[in-house]
């Protein structure tokens, strides 16, 4: 059985409602689907390291769609709640120091980073779950046309060939936009998951988007409940406010100085870390 939600998040600067920006990374919630989507009329381009949140092997994609290798999994239903913006009134100030030497990160801790982090908060093996995203899109919801599309290839296992993996494979993807992604107002960002043999209860992302380290905006959603083995499809409907025209001039002169971190919890506990950068240059 196949299932697909949405949900829908707003964005303003937690300081200032002019200041905003930033591009989308990937999320995820539930359903079902092995299908990509032809982008010839793309306006991105991307360089992923693809292996999982698990770690595996590093390769570079065009974001021109294509089919996803995916098997047959069991995909089940499950409430998916609003995304919200968190302005992080009350939260008390966290560092990236202090929050290495804890024990369990929690939701809270990272919503008082004041910048992006330098470092994982998390390794590959606290993925105890085995999520995994497999694909992933992004496309204006005014008109439908999708900006960006990539699955992951299937893995390749060549017998008695042995190298060193990065245990940080899959964990980094760079984007590169025109110009024009800037002005978008509501875009959509589906994605593709799969999950091991372990319920997952409370599965929720918190998404700190900064332009060099200045918090632009943080998305807050909350998934529920994941069957196991399950394979799932979820599209976040992210909402912009307008940016200023010296915070977009500033993020087209200086690419990948925006950047974001992606943080994934059970239980409120921390089990992924993802990182990502961003060009609005519309070119490398």
């Amino acid at each position: 059985m196949s299932y697909s939600c949405t949900s829908t998040g707003n964005s303003q600067d937690p300081s200032s409602s002019n200041k905003s920006g930033g591009g989308v990374n990937p999320g995820s919630c539930s359903g079902s689907s092995s299908s990509g989507v032809s982008s010839s009329n793309s306006s991105s381009s991307s360089s992923v390291s693809s292996g999982g949140g698990g770690g595996g092997s590093s390769a570079s994609h065009s974001v021109r769609g294509g089919k996803s290798d995916s098997k047959p999994a069991s995909a089940e239903a499950m409430k998916v709640k609003k995304g919200c913006n968190t302005t992080d009134v009350g939260v008390p100030v966290t560092t990236e120091e202090e929050l290495l030497a804890n024990t369990i990160i929690t939701p809270e801790d990272v919503l008082g980073l004041q910048k992006i982090t330098e470092n994982y908060l998390c390794s590959p093996e606290d993925n105890i779950y085995n999520i995994d995203f497999t694909r992933f899109k992004i496309r204006d919801m005014e008109t439908g046309t999708v900006l960006f599309e990539i699955t992951k290839p299937p893995a390749s296992d060549k017998g008695g060939e042995k190298r060193d993996i990065d245990p940080n494979a899959g964990r980094f993807v760079r984007y590169q936009f025109t110009p024009a992604f800037l002005r978008l107002r509501q875009v959509g960002a589906t994605v593709e998951f799969t999950v091991g043999d372990i319920p997952i209860n409370n599965f929720r992302m918190i998404e700190r988007h900064y332009f060099r380290d200045q918090l632009l905006k943080s998305f807050d959603f909350e998934f529920g409940f994941c069957i196991p083995s399950s394979k799932n499809t979820c599209e976040h409907i992210y909402e912009f406010p307008p940016l200023s025209e010296d915070i977009m001039r500033e993020m087209i002169l200086h690419p990948y100085e925006t950047q974001s971190d992606s943080f994934y919890f059970v239980d409120n506990k921390l089990v992924m870390h993802n990182k990502a950068d961003y060009s609005y240059s519309g070119g490398p």
